[in-house]
C-alpha cells in the first residue's frame, strides 16, 4: 500500500512527479523561459523577502545546521536535482557531507537523512517532533479527517481501527475473494498485449474495494468506483480550481463521492445494528469508544477514501515491477513456478481453493516480493516537518524545515545490501538489519495494509506463474513516473497460456 534510486537508471525528470504530488504543480511550469525572466525581474523582491524571513535561518552558535548547500535564492537546488540523476545528486552530497545534509528543494529548506539510525529517530523514537506534511490540495482531495494528516489521540485511535481491519486474522478470509478477482482478470489477458501497469491498477483497485467495503455488493459501490476514478485523474494535476481543469473535475467528483459514501454509511448504520458490515467501513462503523463520540460520517468517509488511495497505485506499481524482474530473470521465474506448482498440487489433491495457509508456504515467492520492494523502492522517501526547533544528531533543524528519510538510498546501500544493483532474492534468506528495509515506511505512520498488499501479490503470482507466461513487447528500457517509478510505457506484455 502506502502502499511517498540506485540500481534503476533514472531520467532527468525523476523528481517531477514528486514536485507534482507535494506542491500540486508541474516543475516544467516553473522553469519555462518566461518564468525565469520574471524570476530575474523579482530577484530584488525575493532578496527582501529572504531578509524578512532570516529568522528561519538563524541557529544557536553551539548547534550548527547540517552541512550542505542551499543553492540559489528561492530556487535552491531544485534545478540541479531536476537536471541530474537523483542517485548522483544524493550520492555526491552524501559522500561530501555525510549521512545528514541540508538542501533547498521543491520550494522549501530541508534536511535529508540516509542512515537507518537517523531515519528511526525521525519516524519512530522522536516521531512526535516530525509531523507528516502534505499540500492543502491533497488534503482536500482525500479529506482532511483522513489518518495521514493527523498526530496524537485521533491518529492513535484511527491507527488501531485501520490496523484491526488489516491484521492477518482479518484478511485471511479475503483469500477466496481475491482469488476470484484474479480468475476474472486472467482469461481476459490471454493472447493479448496489455499495459501491465493499467491492468495491475484495475486488479489492485478491486482488491482495495473489498478491503474498504467488505464483500457486500451495495447498490452504491459502482457509483463509488466511477467517482473515485475521476478523482484519481485529478490527484496529480495542477491545483487550479477553474472550470474544465482536471483538478476542478476531481473536486466535483470528490463532493459527489462524499454524498454517495454518506448514503452508504447511513444505510449500513440502519441495516447493521450490531456493526457496519465488512471491510474497513464495518470496523469504523462498529467502533464503540466510550471516552469519545462515535466517528462522524465525514471522518469515516475521509478514511475510507484515504485507504483506497493508499492501497491502489503503490501496489499496482510493485506488481508491474514483479512482472519485469521475473521476466528478466528466467531461472528465477522457473524456480518460482516450481514452488507454486507444488502448492497447486496440494490444492488439487485436497479438492479446494487457495487458502491463507497456502500463502504462508511460498518462501521463494515471498523473497522475490521482498527484493522487488527493495529494488523498485516505490516509496522512495517520505516528507516530515519539524514541529519545533530540534537538535538532531548534533545539528540544529529549525521549526518548519522538511526532513526527508531517503528510503531508496538506504535500500541501495552496499553496506546493508551487497551488490545492491543486482536483483537477488536470496539476500532475504537472512533478515535484514533493523531499519534498513522500509518499503512500507516505519513508525506510527507506516502502512497498516502491508500484509494485504503482499497477499494480493502472492495470490496473483500463484495463478499467473502456474498457468501463463508473459513476454515484454518492445525493447525500450527505462523508467517513467506517474507518480511512482514504473517500467517505461507501463511495461507492455503479451500473455499466453502455458503448455502444460
Amino acid at each position: 500500500m502506502q502502499l511517498l534510486f540506485s540500481s534503476l537508471p533514472l531520467p532527468p525528470h525523476t523528481f517531477l512527479p514528486t514536485f507534482t504530488a507535494f506542491y500540486g504543480c508541474h516543475l516544467p511550469f516553473l522553469i519555462t523561459p518566461i518564468v525565469l525572466f520574471y524570476l530575474m525581474v523579482v530577484l530584488v523582491v525575493v532578496m527582501l523577502l529572504l531578509l524578512l524571513s532570516v529568522h528561519q535561518w538563524r541557529h544557536p552558535k553551539d548547534k550548527p545546521l547540517p552541512p550542505g548547500s542551499m543553492g540559489w535564492p528561492y530556487i535552491g537546488e531544485t534545478l540541479k536535482l531536476y537536471k541530474e540523476n537523483p542517485n548522483s545528486f544524493f550520492a555526491n552530497r552524501q559522500k561530501r557531507y555525510g549521512d545528514i545534509f541540508k538542501s533547498h528543494i521543491l520550494g522549501c529548506p530541508c534536511v535529508m537523512i540516509s542512515s537507518p539510525d537517523a531515519a528511526k529517530i525521525v519516524l519512530v523514537t522522536k516521531a512526535h517532533l516530525f509531523k507528516p506534511t502534505y499540500p492543502p490540495s491533497k488534503e482536500k482531495m482525500i479529506g482532511p479527517e483522513a489518518i495521514f494528516f493527523h498526530q496524537g489521540p485521533y491518529h492513535s485511535r484511527l491507527k488501531k481501527l485501520v490496523q484491526a481491519s488489516f491484521l492477518p486474522s482479518a484478511i485471511r478470509g479475503s483469500v477466496s475473494e481475491i482469488e476470484q478477482i484474479v480468475l476474472k482478470f486472467l482469461p481476459a489477458w490471454e493472447n493479448t498485449t496489455l499495459n501491465s501497469l493499467q491492468e495491475m491498477k484495475r486488479y489492485a483497485f478491486d482488491v482495495a474495494m473489498i478491503s474498504a467495503f467488505g464483500h457486500k455488493q451495495d447498490k452504491e459501490i459502482n457509483g463509488i468506483k466511477q467517482l473515485y476514478q475521476c478523482l484519481e485523474k485529478g490527484y496529480n494535476s495542477m491545483p487550479l480550481d477553474l472550470p474544465g481543469t482536471p483538478f476542478n473535475k476531481a473536486m466535483k467528483a470528490r463532493k459527489l463521492l462524499n454524498e454517495t459514501l454518506r448514503r452508504l454509511i447511513k444505510e449500513r448504520r440502519e441495516n447493521e445494528k450490531q456493526g457496519g458490515g465488512g471491510g474497513l467501513l464495518g470496523v469504523l462503523l462498529g467502533d464503540k469508544n466510550q471516552k469519545v463520540d462515535q466517528l462522524s460520517d465525514s471522518q469515516i468517509a475521509d478514511n475510507v477514501i484515504g485507504v483506497i488511495f493508499a492501497a491502489h497505485d503503490t501496489t499496482a506499481s510493485v506488481l508491474t515491477w514483479l512482472l519485469k524482474y521475473l521476466h528478466d530473470n528466467g531461472n528465477l521465474l522457473e524456480a518460482v513456478t516450481r514452488e507454486q506448482e507444488g502448492v497447486r498440487r496440494e490444492i488439487i489433491e485436497a479438492n479446494r481453493w487457495l487458502m491463507w495457509d497456502d500463502t504462508r508456504h511460498m518462501p521463494l515467492t515471498t523473497r522475490v516480493i521482498q527484493e522487488t520492494l527493495r529494488t523498485a523502492s516505490i516509496l522512495s522517501f517520505t516528507f516530515r516537518e519539524a514541529v519545533e526547533d530540534v537538535e538532531f544528531e548534533g545539528y540544529y533543524i529549525p521549526k518548519g524545515w522538511k526532513v526527508l528519510p531517503l528510503f531508496r538510498t538506504i535500500h541501495h546501500c552496499a553496506d546493508f545490501f551487497p551488490k545492491p544493483e543486482k536483483f537477488d532474492p536470496s539476500r532475504f534468506e537472512v533478515p535484514p538489519k533493523p531499519n534498513t528495509f522500509m518499503p512500507f515506511g516505519n513508525g506510527v505512520h507506516s502502512c497498516p495494509g502491508s500484509e494485504l498488499a503482499k497477499l494480493e501479490m502472492l495470490v496473483l503470482l500463484h495463478h499467473l506463474t502456474t498457468k501463463y507466461r508473459w513476454q515484454v513487447v518492445g525493447d525500450e528500457d527505462g523508467i517513467q513516473y506517474g507518480p511512482f517509478p514504473v517500467p517505461k510505457k507501463g511495461l507492455p506484455v503479451k500473455v499466453t497460456p502455458r503448455n502444460i
